[in-house]
């Protein structure tokens, strides 16, 4: 066993590589901030490591995303979910907004403010960063925080790896991946596809997905790199829709009535493109400077009508990123600016299902046209001066300029063009932070917003209302984290947190698709978080590593008024007020591991009148595996991995989604739930060759 020094504040420790390895991987963060890493930083970032995304099946993302204090993400199916920090996005109807997104250098949000990354292959992410809060001027203040995801680029240090997996579970399930990537000293490539098939547990819930990934770097010069991306993807899935209560006590793997009938389905082919070049500008100076685009093509035949959608998008980023001395002290910065764009060209046709003699969807008339053009600018600061006595100063400044259009071209009678510009909105944040041993006690102060969607701003009869806000808040927060004992094996997190939102956007239901927005009030959000993680090594290759993670807390509504109703004081809808995690990996000699994972969600109401409440859960979800490389060093090492799985141990009946607000129409229960799976299973088998 190789050993490395491992440098602290006071002392060098010694410890064996992979642990090393697993050490800095767990508490290293972008080097888009100006923080080295997590104990550094005067914020709430949690991080995913390599190992952590393929805990589970490395199929669904929200078993992992899960076990974050703060995070909660509902899922309603692989296309169908939601994802809420700290209450924030949890009353979104269907999807997630408030929450910027990017894989690597790529906004995974799109111009309309909506965020998805469950499309994105587990085995395509090599590490995944979440801010929470608005506590990053880098990444948009947005109210929410930010999730950034590293590519995975499958390397050998040198040489070729080339590497397939696959994956059988239950309900039809079946994931296969292939990747080849090629490293030298001056360049790596990477190629990579997956193809994820199920037949679903409900009816009407088949989902077909496959991907192909190229990414890759080339050093230009000395000091310059030249990265690339590139990804093409196609889609699709069945949609069985939420359910009612009875439905959801006696028949869960049922569809909606009429999702079933119309064999209601989703289907795009996406891509997205990058190139970035880093280089040394001079001394301590670097820049980053990329490109971007994409693009996404669907098609959603729905009980009510047949939806498609055209979007491009391109932008572009550029950042300075680096050092000085201030007498005997040291500032670090970044600074630089964002410019997305991104247009829409859709409309909605008949949905003849109805006459197909049981066939399912028939595509009728033109019912409706329009098209969308959105582009915003994002400038940005950051800087952090270490002073005396272990003393730090973190400064941060985000501008934010958006405008958009919107023609409405069909029906002609009804035919529109608008354009409207919101006001330019100023970001702050500013924190403190004081070093106190191997650990950090900080206390920050941020605001944030979020823009409203296109349809959020839109009147009844289709055009803008200028009087619709963005939502914006101030947040308020003190914490400390640390790796104590001997060996700094044990990590603890803990902070505490307050914000204020005001100009709550509420999305009012007019139509079976079409909501409208109004800013209706404020809700606070505030609660404590806390997370340990401790690594034994027993002897030899056993390692015991546990887990656990806790969030407690009060998310209401401060003022809300809405159709003259006061709703004040009601708990926030679609959050729950406590969430608990807790697990542990055992690992054995000869590549042999056990790991398991516990969580638990409190009941969640679904209405904002508090009415509803989707009943507390605990879920059990347990692997077992084995990996073994035979080989001495990164050539002609050919390494197996087999693993096997269950989730939901305990065949528990809960909703893993809830449809917020949802209404029933004549006298019909309103259908609030998506039932979560039962108990399931999975099986993975792995081999790759470094060569």
């Amino acid at each position: 066993m190789k050993y490395v020094k491992k440098q602290t504040r006071d002392s060098v420790q010694v410890l064996r590589e992979p642990d090393f390895l697993d050490y800095l991987d767990e508490l290293s963060i972008s080097s888009y901030h100006v923080n080295g890493n997590v104990t550094d930083a005067p914020n709430a970032i949690s991080v995913l490591t390599t190992k952590d995304l393929q805990r589970n099946n490395t199929t669904d993302i929200s078993p992992v995303l899960n076990t974050l204090p703060g995070v909660l993400m509902q899922s309603g199916g692989i296309n169908t979910n939601r994802i809420s920090i700290r209450g924030i996005g949890a009353r979104t109807p269907y999807g997630t907004n408030k929450i910027r997104a990017f894989y690597g250098n790529i906004p995974l949000t799109s111009g309309d403010s909506e965020t998805t990354i469950e499309d994105i292959d587990l085995e395509m992410m090599r590490r995944v960063e979440v801010i929470k809060g608005p506590q990053s001027s880098v990444y948009g203040a947005g109210l929410g925080g930010a999730i950034l995801i590293e590519p995975q680029y499958n390397a050998a240090l040198s040489g070729s790896r080339a590497r397939t997996s696959t994956t059988h579970g239950s309900f039809g399930m079946l994931k296969n991946t292939a990747t080849y990537s090629y490293a030298s000293k001056k360049a790596l490539i990477s190629i990579g596809y997956h193809n994820l098939k199920t037949d679903g547990w409900r009816k009407n819930s088949a989902y077909n997905r496959e991907g192909i990934t190229l990414a890759g770097n080339v050093k230009i010069t000395k000091t310059g790199t030249l990265t690339y991306f590139g990804n093409h993807m196609y889609m699709k899935a069945y949609i069985p829709s939420s359910v009612t209560l009875d439905s959801f006590n006696n028949t869960p793997q049922a569809a909606a009535p009429t999702w079933a009938a119309s064999k209601g389905f989703e289907r795009y082919t996406s891509y997205m493109g990058g190139v970035g070049y880093d280089w040394n500008v001079a001394g301590t100076v670097q820049n980053a400077t990329s490109l971007f685009i994409s693009g996404k093509e669907n098609y959603e035949p729905r009980p009510f009508d047949i939806l498609t959608q055209n979007n491009t998008a391109w932008g572009a980023r550029t950042q300075f990123k680096g050092f000085f001395d201030v007498g005997t002290s040291q500032l670090f910065f970044i600074a630089g600016a964002e410019y997305f764009n991104d247009g829409f060209t859709g409309g909605t046709f008949q949905n003849l299902y109805q006459d197909n003699n049981g066939n399912g969807t028939l595509q009728g008339s033109r019912l409706t046209g329009s098209e969308q053009k959105r582009n915003f600018i994002n400038a940005f600061a950051q800087a952090r001066l270490e002073m005396i006595w272990g003393l730090q100063l973190q400064l941060g400044i985000n501008y934010n300029k958006t405008q958009f259009g919107l023609d409405n071209t069909f029906p002609a009678g009804s035919a529109s063009s608008e354009d409207y510009s919101y006001n330019g909105i100023w970001a702050p944040q500013a924190a403190i932070m004081y070093n106190i041993g191997s650990g950090t006690l900080y206390a920050s102060a941020s605001r944030g917003f979020s823009m409203p969607a296109i349809e959020e701003t839109l009147t009844p009869d289709g055009t803008i209302n200028p009087n619709i806000k963005p939502e914006s808040g101030y947040n308020f927060e003190v914490g400390y984290k640390a790796n104590i004992l001997k060996d700094e094996r044990l990590y603890v997190e803990v902070s505490l947190y307050t914000m204020q939102v005001n100009n709550l956007l509420v999305a009012q239901r007019v139509g079976d698709d079409q909501y409208v927005g109004i800013n209706a009030g404020k809700t606070l959000h505030r609660g404590i978080e806390a997370s340990l993680r401790y690594s034994l090594s027993i002897a030899g290759d056993w390692r015991l590593t546990p887990y656990t993670a806790a969030s407690i807390g009060q998310y209401e509504f401060k003022e809300f008024v809405n159709n003259d109703v006061d709703y004040s004081g009601k708990e926030l809808t679609g959050v729950p007020k406590n969430k608990i995690n807790g697990g542990f990996t055992f690992n054995m000699p000869y590549g042999l591991y056990v790991s398991a994972d516990y969580y638990y969600v409190d009941q969640i109401p679904m209405n904002d009148a508090n009415s509803a409440y989707a009943d507390s859960y605990n879920l059990l979800n347990a692997k077992a595996g084995w990996n073994k490389t035979y080989g001495i060093n990164n050539h002609d090492a050919l390494t197996f991995s087999l693993s096997v799985g269950i989730n939901n141990i305990a065949n528990t009946h809960y909703a893993s989604m809830v449809l917020v607000n949802a209404t029933g129409f004549n006298g019909a229960q309103p259908r609030y739930y998506y039932p979560g799976l039962p108990v399931n299973y999975y099986g993975n088998v792995g081999v790759s060759y470094a060569f």
